[in-house]
């Protein structure tokens, strides 16, 4: 599957933790958000190379389901 150009909040949940800040570079596999909801730890992780562009929440925030959490710039390999 490939990366979207965002990572959404598949369900209502708290945002615990954001590894990562604006203009890193990550790889295929490392983890941008970890969503607690219903009592359960998720950590979304990047499918494809990418910066991030932009976030949108902050650690502790409450998120809503389908609520855009970060915008990546996936980065196009040649």
């Amino acid at each position: 599957e490939k990366q979207q150009d965002k990572i959404v909040s598949p369900m209502p949940g708290k945002v615990v933790k954001i590894p990562v800040k604006v203009g890193d570079r990550l790889q295929a596999g490392d983890i941008v958000v970890v969503i607690e909801a219903m009592k359960m730890q998720s950590n979304y992780k990047v499918t494809s190379d990418c910066t991030v562009r932009d976030i949108l929440v902050n650690e502790g925030d409450s998120v809503n389901a389908n609520q855009v959490l970060i915008v990546l710039d996936i980065i196009k390999e040649d």
